[in-house]
This record gives structure tokens, sequence and C-alpha cells, in this order.
């Protein structure tokens, strides 16, 4: 009896919730942002340095070159709330640049991290006032209002707004509209779309983080969920889909076998894949349209000297 209650238990857990129902689709997928726990999240920071991952350098030397634009756009006495802050390295050059910022709200999953990120930006901003959130910013919640705050700049940079689909990403732009009241602004990063063979490079390294990490996502279920994944039965691939314009992040089995988790078997066909990932790019114009759905308008856009990434500066209409 103790058995069955504990398989129940399990799937009332949202991650063997998401995990159950992905894999017993037609389509196997799994949610990315189960890609991130501690480890996931140590992995990607990793990934950000490699020579091939060209989004957080170029997105970078946006921050740095445009750093007194960006203070303009966002004007002084602002609060600002960061959208899955992970290291929050990239927050910093914009509150370097900000008058009088008066507080920085970081939002994310990983608690280890978020704590460890607010005590940074708190140690090196003393006038700050700091407040992380510990949600999936996906969620529907409210961010509180105090006395200290001024007005409110969402920001979102890095890719992540391509790894939402459509209808995920005009929730969060409204969500966001809510969170940042009237006279709200945001900025968000996106990549644009570019040559595929260096899209497909960026999400499959030579020296294999990208494939450790996506694989970590594997070692996660056999840990958290009682999993028996052999993960040298999978492998990594990235591959571009045209309609979508999007990069996906595959684990292709590499043979017949099954896999059991909780208190459930799954199948797996030679070749057939878990859609962990996909990285919508896009362009300036698809970006607006996105925005003007989600309730906004694009009102400053910056891109590197390559034209590899976007940074958009969007006003609530």
């Amino acid at each position: 009896m103790h058995h069955v209650n504990k398989s129940i238990e399990l799937v009332e857990n949202e991650f063997a919730r998401d995990v159950v129902a992905g894999l017993s689709a037609d389509v196997k997928t799994l949610p990315s942002r189960w890609l991130y726990d501690e480890r996931g999240s140590a992995l990607f920071e990793e990934i950000t340095k490699l020579e091939e991952y060209y989004v957080t350098r170029a997105e970078t030397s946006i921050l740095r070159e445009r750093q007194a634009d960006i203070a303009d756009f966002i004007g002084s006495g602002a609060t600002l709330i960061e959208y899955g802050a992970g290291a929050g390295i990239k927050t910093e050059l914009v509150l370097a640049g900000l008058r009088d910022p008066r507080g920085y709200v970081p939002i994310d999953i990983a608690d280890a991290f978020l704590a460890e990120t607010s005590k940074r930006i708190a140690s090196r901003f003393p006038s700050l006032c700091v407040r992380p959130i510990e949600r999936n910013f996906l969620d529907v919640f409210e961010v509180p209002f105090d006395g200290s705050d001024g007005r409110r700049t969402g920001f979102f940079p890095g890719s992540t707004m391509g790894n939402l689909n459509t209808i995920e990403a005009q929730a969060l732009l409204m969500q966001m509209g809510r969170h940042l009241g009237d006279g709200g602004r945001a900025i968000i990063g996106v990549d644009l779309q570019k040559n595929v063979d260096t899209l497909l490079r960026a999400y499959d390294d030579r020296a294999g983080v990208t494939a450790a990490f996506n694989l970590n996502l594997l070692e996660r279920i056999n840990t958290e969920l009682g999993g028996d994944f052999r993960l040298e039965q999978f492998k990594h691939v990235s591959r571009w889909n045209e309609i979508e314009k999007a990069v996906e992040m595959h684990l292709v089995s590499l043979c017949d076998q099954r896999v059991t988790l909780c208190a459930q078997t799954f199948l797996f066909r030679t070749s057939e894949t878990i859609h962990t990932e996909s990285s919508r790019k896009y362009t300036a114009e698809s970006f607006e349209r996105l925005a003007r759905a989600g309730g906004w308008k694009v009102a400053e856009a910056w891109q590197d000297a390559d034209a590899l990434f976007g940074l958009f500066g969007l006003i609530r209409y």
C-alpha cells in the first residue's frame, strides 16, 4: 500500500506530472523549464561562455555600448523586475548605468541561485532594495508594491522569450503589463534570424556542454522521480524547424528500449526523440507583432554590430 501512495504522491508533484504527460504523448516532449535545476543552471552559465554561443556576447555588447540610451529609456528612480534572473550578470550592467535605481526584484525558480544573485547585487548596490521572488515566471502571481517603488521596468534578457510558444509569450507579456502598471516599460532580448549553421552550432557545441545540459534532464528524472534512463542510450541533437523559425533540442533514443518511472513504463523506438526545447528566432517585425498582441509597443530597438541579437525597449499602450 505504501508503494502505491508514493507513486500517487509523485504524480501529484508538478515535475512528475509534466514528465508523465510528456512521455505519454504520441510525440514525446518535456517542458524546457525543467532543464534548469541547479546543475542545469550551472551548465547553462557554462554554455553562455562558449565560443559557439554568440547570444550572450552579442547581448552584452549592446548592454555596454547602449548603457546610457537604456538608462534614458528606463528613467530615474526605477525598480527593475527581472524575469528568470539566473546569475544576474547582465543586470549589473543595466543597474550600473541607471540614475538612482530604487529596487531590484529577481524572479527565478532555482532558489540557491536566486539567493546568491540577490546577495551579490545587494552588496554591489547598497542603496538598492532587493526583493527576490521564488516563482516560475510563467505562473500567475503578484509583485507587491511598496513605498520604495519608482517606475517599474521589466527586464527579460537572453533568448528565453524564444523558448516560449506564442500563447505563453503573449500571456507573459500581459502579466508583465499587470506587474509593471501604468507607464510601465520593459526591455526584452530576442535572438534574431540568421544563417542556420550558426544557429545549430550554438546549440550543439564541440565541447559537448549543451549535450550535457540536455542529458541532465534525464539524470534529474532518475534522481527525483526514480527513473531508470540509461543516458548512454540517448544522444543530444539540434535541428532547425523552418515553419516555427526555431532551433529545436532533442534527445534521440539510440536503440529500442523501455524506461520506467513513477510506476509507469515508456517505450522508445530507435531514433525516436524527446523534444526538450524550442528556441524561436525573430525578426524586428515578427517581434513587434508579438509585443503588440501582448499589449506593448516597441519604442526602441538596439542591435549588436553584427545584427545577431536584438534588445527591444517596450512601452505599455
